[in-house]
């Protein structure tokens, strides 16, 4: 059963010659799981790139249907797919790229009661949503269970990457934000705007580390901060430490259940907060 089959050697084929990669490596995707919370611009060349590689099992959290303004950005629906629920759309689009691949749809934000049992069905998380609430708890989530979370957010023509993942001795998004920002601090992806191919270099990028964390090839983010400017054409990578006053993951963590985030203003539009990106060089 766990034999590749003939046109899965041809499907793969320029995968599998790759040094490191292999028959072997093929077959770990296959057995390898992830879930993307959000189906945004970020979520989309993600999902895209997970399915085309044959991941073997892809959940997609998300509960918003496909709007005009969408199109800009989000790859997978087209003006066809308008009013659709996105994860229906998404789905189908991907099971047309690659049969290979089981997604599974889960139509609903994630919660304080919901986000743990989620989670824990999958490996590894790529964070690609566009509010605060929805980014805190599923680090929280991720860092007490134990899973790697690969971050990803864009602002206008910046976006930022990396991989928390506390377990393997690296920190969590609190160690750079103990908190939320205000309602009022950061505008919305529909105030600031954003440049519709940024979301697409940053998720394709979040898709790239999580098949380097599953195949154990090459070094991944984990500890530093991936920094990208769309209008210099330029890119940094900067240290990031594990904070040992984090509430979450230091040495004394006050933080072992999920919060209420629901409570805290969400800000929408996979924005990055103006105090992330006068932050970066933390660590």
């Amino acid at each position: 059963m766990d034999k590749l089959s003939e046109e899965q050697l041809q499907r793969y084929a320029r995968q599998i010659i790759l040094p490191g990669f292999g028959g072997e490596g093929q077959k770990r995707l296959r057995r390898a799981s992830a879930l993307v919370v959000g189906v945004g611009g970020l979520g989309s060349a993600a999902a895209l790139y997970l399915a085309a590689a044959g991941l073997g099992r892809l959940g997609l959290a998300d509960s918003d249907t496909v709007q005009l303004s969408d199109l800009q950005r989000q790859v997978l629906y087209t003006t066809a797919d308008l009013g659709r629920p996105k994860l229906a759309v998404a789905a189908a689009r991907l099971a047309a790229l690659n049969p290979d691949v089981c997604v599974r749809q889960h139509p609903e934000r994630l919660t304080a009661q919901n986000a743990r049992a989620l989670i824990a069905e999958y490996d590894l998380v790529l964070d690609c949503s566009d509010n605060f609430p929805t980014r805190y708890l599923t680090n929280d989530i991720c860092a007490l269970l134990g899973k790697p979370n690969i971050y990803g957010s864009v602002f206008r023509f910046e976006g930022q990457l990396s991989v928390f993942h506390p377990s393997a001795g690296g920190p969590c998004y609190r160690c750079l934000y103990p908190e939320p920002p205000g309602p009022d601090v950061v505008p919305s992806c529909a105030q600031a705007g954003i440049i519709g191919v940024l979301p697409g270099v940053i998720g394709t990028l979040q898709a790239s580390e999580a098949l380097k964390l599953i195949l154990g090839l090459g070094q991944p983010l984990i500890g530093r901060l991936f920094l990208f400017d769309a209008l210099e054409g330029s890119f940094r990578v900067v240290t990031i430490s594990k904070n040992e006053n984090c509430p979450l993951c230091g040495a004394n963590p006050t933080i072992s259940q999920p919060k209420a985030y629901e409570q805290f203003p969400a800000q929408g539009g996979s924005a990055t907060s103006e105090s992330e990106a006068n932050n970066d060089d933390q660590g």
